[in-house]
């Protein structure tokens, strides 16, 4: 496989994919390179929102009139990948009206549709609202699902004959006096079809310029070449219901705060978040009490929550940047704008950019930014087209809109298949084989997964993100080992079994922080599912395997069902008063 290239992208979140695109488009030999899965950073920790720039329209105009121009190039280009809600910025009692009037202004002053409904109103979109909501803002918020997203950019990338080289860790940039030409990557499972914990070798893969699109991670690739960028990672919780409470994005109206949006997706709803500055985009706490908090403070505009189950919780880290000398203290202050940094003109290191800030909602147009400034540096004269070239699957509208009728199927698995697939639903459910529904929850049949795996291999986490499958209520407990059986027989039984195991590891991560109520009963039935059932803590097959799952431990020894705890913060929750009760 060649190792040099035209344009080496560094990161397979949405911006890297979207990079790989763009200049793949223009005709350039882009090669894009990424440590895990797709996503498998900021991107794929994310509430979901498409931004209409409602968010940003008192604080940050320039963000929020790019968030609606680019709401609505998304909607053109990528339908099968956004799901238009509409949101409310939704004013209680004890909020400004001054800052309601500051957002409706900011709003029409950045040209996002805003209407203003009464309380009456807004609780006739939304039922659950609570009772006593004076009034709400009307924007056009949308759900997006980046997985499906990203890996429509990566796909159209291959097409235009990119090469997208997952689980390739860099692990040092090539530098020659003060030129950039390259990365030493480490693969973990070479490049190729995916199979997971294969030996791994290392590559140098050159390059005439590199563009650092890593987001969070952006300082520390910077740092392989002694240059400092100044990514101010800040991590944000998320929490996902077990159904969708609202269909329509919810935002509280009023300045900064922690705990202010429900966003609708998919079967679900997830809550969202905090904004607090971490030094290492790796590690940082998970807490307990930022769960609650998210649950406690949201029901006050939805009372629902308060009863809901609570399936999981993921933490996100934002690459946050600003320029240096600015002093902000406060993460909730720093801009949402994206900067694009010339490490020649700034730093005298010629041979690498990077892309640093931004939101997802804008990732396009970063792409296209940087992609200007990638082909200006290598004298190409070609213009970008991503805001008009459908990703592979939304070529036609129509297929979103079509009855179920298409394949012969009456329910909504049709629907929902349709929808994830686009206009590739034809040649994936058109087959004359069995087509069994694998992952119920979420309505993702066999030929949805057969599909995915032809192009992620063994990758079950890689299928999840394409398919959505083990991603529903029951969090794999149901569709792990289904899926697993899919990988049979081109795989052979240890692999089939390690992806298995890192699969249900990876839902099991983000359970681990809501056991109580009916949840704490769905986790210790997919316990008994996976450990007793398929007899996962006492298989013979994992006796002389060091990387074997503990099923004893359940995640290696953490703790999984102490006394609940009022956010964790000493005060005992009473019975029947909170989630400790369910």
């Amino acid at each position: 496989m060649a190792d040099h290239t035209e344009v080496l992208v560094l990161g397979g979140g949405s911006t890297g994919c979207g990079i790989a695109r763009d200049l793949a488009m223009r005709g350039l030999d882009v090669t894009l390179v990424e440590r895990g899965n797709l996503t498998d950073g900021t991107t794929g920790r994310m509430h979901g929102l498409l931004h209409s720039g409602g968010r940003y329209a008192v604080s940050d105009q320039a963000s929020a009139t790019e968030c609606i121009e680019e709401n609505e190039i998304l909607r053109d280009i990528a339908g099968h990948c956004v799901e238009m809600t509409g949101g409310l910025f939704v004013q209680r009692p004890e909020d400004s009206d001054d800052y309601f009037r500051e957002k409706l202004k900011g709003c029409r002053d950045c040209g996002i549709p805003a209407r203003v409904l009464s309380g009456r109103e807004a609780r006739e979109v939304e039922p659950y609202l609570a009772t006593d909501v004076k009034r709400a803002i009307e924007v056009p918020d949308g759900a997006v699902d980046p997985f499906r997203l990203c890996v429509a950019n990566a796909l159209d990338a291959e097409n235009h004959g990119a090469r997208v080289e997952t689980h390739a860790e860099v692990v040092d940039l090539l530098r020659d006096g003060d030129d950039i030409y390259g990365v030493e990557v480490r693969h973990e499972s070479g490049p190729g079809k995916r199979t997971h914990n294969a030996a791994g070798t290392t590559e140098e893969i050159t390059a005439e310029y590199v563009v650092n699109a890593t987001g969070a991670w952006a300082g520390q690739i910077g740092a392989m070449a002694d240059l400092e960028v100044e990514v101010r990672p800040s991590k944000g919780v998320m929490t996902i219901m077990n159904v969708r409470q609202v269909d329509t994005v919810i935002n509280r109206c009023k300045p900064k705060g922690d705990a202010d949006i429900v966003v609708p997706h998919e079967t679900t709803a997830i809550l969202g978040t905090t904004d607090e500055e971490v030094s290492d985009p790796d590690d940082y706490p998970e807490e307990r009490w930022e769960v609650d908090q998210m649950i406690d403070t949201l029901s006050e505009l939805v009372p629902i929550l308060e009863e809901a189950r609570t399936i999981r919780s993921f933490w996100g880290v934002r690459p946050l940047y600003e320029p240096p000398g600015t002093g902000t203290q406060d993460p909730t202050d720093i801009t949402r704008d994206f900067f694009l940094l010339d490490h020649d003109d700034r730093d005298g290191v010629s041979g690498m950019s990077s892309i640093v800030g931004g939101k997802f909602t804008t990732y396009r147009a970063m792409a296209e930014e940087i992609s200007n400034h990638v082909c200006d540096k290598l004298g190409v004269n070609a213009s970008c087209a991503t805001a008009d070239e459908p990703l592979p699957g939304s070529e036609n509208i129509e297929t979103l809109e079509a009855g179920m009728d298409d394949f012969g199927l009456r329910s909504p698995v049709a629907r929902r298949s349709k929808q994830r697939l686009g206009s590739r639903a034809s040649d994936v459910l058109n087959t004359n084989e069995a087509n069994p529904v694998i992952c119920q929850c979420e309505g993702v049949t066999r030929a949805e997964v057969q599909d995915a795996i032809c192009q992620s291999g063994s990758d079950l986490n890689a299928v999840r993100i394409r398919t959505r499958a083990s991603m529903g209520n029951c969090q794999g407990g149901f569709c792990c080992a289904n899926m697993a059986n899919e990988l049979h027989p081109e795989y052979d039984e240890a692999t089939v079994r390690a992806s298995l195991d890192e699969l249900f590891q990876e839902r099991w991560k983000g359970e681990r922080h809501a056991l109580w109520g009916e949840q704490l009963s769905q986790a210790m039935l997919n316990y008994a599912l996976h450990a007793t059932t398929m007899n996962r803590d006492r298989d013979p097959a994992n006796e002389d395997d060091p990387n074997a799952l503990e099923y004893e431990a359940f995640d290696s020894g953490r703790p999984t069902a102490e006394p609940r705890t009022d956010g964790g913060r000493g005060e005992p929750r009473e019975r029947g008063s909170g989630r400790g009760d369910r």
